[in-house]
């Protein structure tokens, strides 16, 4: 059974939560997490929970709680460069934390049943895209998002490196979940209540792990099709990156690598974000309880109301230091160096957006 972990404040305190408890393990991950911002998938009058070890479900909207997308990530071992499928991709989420490992010259492909949700995954991707400081940080591969039930995708598609599904799989189809992947590749779903791990070691070998007890809602099965209507769900091509596409890639990787230069020959070991400011947590002991949210169940730290006194004695103590030490304001936001990189260099004005891909500031 997976273990919950105690509420952050924000985004940045969330990760280190999931860190304390083991849970993000690889710094590839952390990352990742820590680029793009739980709460933004939320809708903005359930935000206050964005930061809980919490699944969260609104109309067909769902979110995993963190500690479960974090073991399906490291359980995934993403690289750059390899193909990724999301079956239930949901807001987007997943497919935005992962596209940020796979870089520019990685597949990102996710397919949802719902399409209002494929809406809301599309309008948050082009929020990240326009205004995330992440997206000039990383390279980013661009997930793309298809409506349909994925048991019912097209026989002829291609195969992945990575398949991850969301909802829980019904031993009759695990077959049909390793048919969709590359010999070499790593299958992570929901099976007979627990998150598993297949890894594909030859055509017809393979090699299973159980990683943690779960419950997901079962998928949906297939409707039968209308007579003369085909159902089948065609997924994304793989169409080669324009010449276009590919300069400007290696325009900007050339960019953030002047950008480092720069940075180290003064003396900095390159850019770095403003160190943020992080309040003191008291450690408590917590007890742990089941959770049952919509058909996911997970275990759940929480605080037991005979905490020690003590450690109200030690956060007074600790308090008077952060008096003297915690400096008074906000510190300044980071500086988002390839920006203004490209924005000094003496070119048109119209390829340095190009470049910048119209993004806002």
């Amino acid at each position: 059974m997976g273990g919950a972990v105690s509420a952050g404040e924000d985004n940045d305190e969330l990760v280190d939560n999931l860190k304390e408890a083991q849970y993000i393990r690889s710094e590839r991950v952390e990352q990742a997490f820590r680029a793009v911002d739980r709460a933004h998938y939320y809708l903005e009058e359930f935000r206050d929970n964005a930061y809980k070890d919490l699944a969260w479900k609104h109309g067909n909207l769902h979110l995993s709680a963190p500690c479960i997308y974090s073991e399906v990530m490291e359980a995934l071992d993403l690289q750059p460069g390899l193909s990724f499928l999301n079956l239930g991709s949901g807001t987007g989420y997943l497919s935005s934390m992962v596209g940020l490992i796979l870089g520019p010259f990685g597949v990102n492909h996710g397919v949802e049943l719902h399409s209002d949700v494929i809406a809301y995954a599309k309008q948050k991707l082009d929020v990240f895209i326009r205004t995330s400081s992440s997206f000039d940080t990383f390279d980013f591969c661009e997930p793309s998002f298809v409506t349909g039930n994925c048991l019912e995708i097209a026989p002829d598609c291609c195969q992945y490196d990575r398949v991850y599904c969301g909802a829980g799989v019904q031993k009759e189809h695990e077959d049909y979940m390793k048919s969709l992947l590359k010999v070499g590749g790593i299958l992570v779903m929901p099976l007979e209540e627990k998150l598993t791990k297949i890894t594909r070691t030859g055509p017809s070998a393979w090699e299973t792990k159980k990683i943690l007890a779960v419950s997901f809602a079962p998928l949906v099965q297939p409707c039968r099709a209308e007579p003369g209507r085909a159902r089948l769900v065609q997924l994304p091509p793989l169409a080669a990156r324009s010449l276009q596409d590919l300069a400007r890639i290696a325009i900007r990787g050339a960019i953030k690598k002047l950008v480092q230069q720069e940075a180290a020959s003064r003396g900095g070991g390159g850019p770095k974000s403003t160190p943020r400011c992080k309040r003191r947590r008291v450690r408590r002991r917590r007890m742990e309880t089941i959770v049952f949210l919509d058909k996911e169940v997970f275990a759940s730290r929480i605080c037991s109301p005979s905490d020690d006194t003590s450690c109200e004695d030690l956060e007074g103590e600790r308090r008077g230091q952060e008096e003297k030490t915690l400096p008074a304001s906000k510190p300044d936001p980071p500086v988002n160096f390839l920006r203004e990189k490209v924005l000094s260099l003496p070119l048109p004005e119209p390829l340095k957006y190009y470049l910048l891909y119209y993004r806002e500031k």
